[in-house]
């Protein structure tokens, strides 16, 4: 499958900062593992301004941090390739460990670099709200986005009104509460003491905005099991609400 056409202006302006703020990066004194890494790969991290294939990129982005010599310096050689695979859906997939970024203290990084990965990661999240069919499923594009981010604030208070961006809504509320309900987390990939906050935030704001606005959207089950996040567990079961779907189905 090739690249998915960028739909969106502020995307590729994110792209392009990134692109420049982390050119000519590399990891000089990467030396990776010897026992999962090829010498020919890791020779990439070593040297700049030349292509790694995807797969590589793909391999090291989602590598435990401890088989890196220097994890912050192999993902910054890493990041403008990999963001821009994330973006067009080169990728191959995302959601299936933990990315490499969510496993960085970026934000302590100089504040040109971590702005251009905040810019990204927010023009990321916008341009797949507005794709009615994305490269990713869109609950996995949200994980990443939050993990890596270690909040969810910006992309909850971002949801863009419209039928795509509506539709997305529906179908991240109903994977959302299946672990949300049981007081679970939904983010599978979040190691960060940040994740309670994360999800206590979701939580709070799909008993409230995000259920009125599926409510408007004509999904009233989706938003009464919204809704029952606000109650304790055991009210939470009790409501009439169940008794009525099951006689419904």
């Amino acid at each position: 499958m090739g690249p998915t056409p960028l739909s969106s202006a502020a995307l590729a302006t994110a792209l392009a900062d990134i692109g420049t703020v982390f050119n000519g990066f590399a990891g000089l004194d990467e030396v990776g593992c010897g026992f999962c890494h090829a010498p020919e790969e890791t020779a990439y991290l070593r040297t700049p301004y030349v292509d790694v294939p995807v797969d590589v990129v793909q391999y090291y982005l989602f590598e435990v941090d401890g088989h890196f010599t220097d994890h912050a310096a192999s993902m910054r050689r890493l990041l403008p390739q990999a963001a821009r695979a994330m973006a067009d859906g080169t990728l191959g997939a995302i959601g299936y460990g933990a990315h490499g970024w969510s496993r960085m203290d970026w934000r302590s990084w100089p504040a040109e670099q971590a702005a251009a990965i905040d810019a990204f990661l927010i023009a990321w999240w916008q341009d797949v709200l507005a794709t009615p069919a994305p490269p990713y499923g869109v609950d996995e594009v949200f994980d990443t986005c939050v993990t890596i981010a270690r909040t969810v604030t910006p992309f909850l208070d971002g949801w863009a009104q419209g039928p795509v961006a509506d539709a997305h809504l529906a179908h991240c509320t109903d994977v959302w509460l299946y672990d949300l309900l049981s007081d679970s987390s939904p983010f599978t990939w979040w190691y960060d003491d940040s994740e309670d906050v994360g999800v206590a935030e979701l939580r709070d704001w799909l008993a409230g905005p995000g259920a009125a606005r599926l409510r408007a959207l004509g999904e009233p089950g989706l938003a009464i099991r919204a809704e029952l996040l606000a109650l304790p567990g055991d009210e939470r079961w009790a409501h009439p609400y169940w008794a009525s779907a099951s006689a419904a189905n």
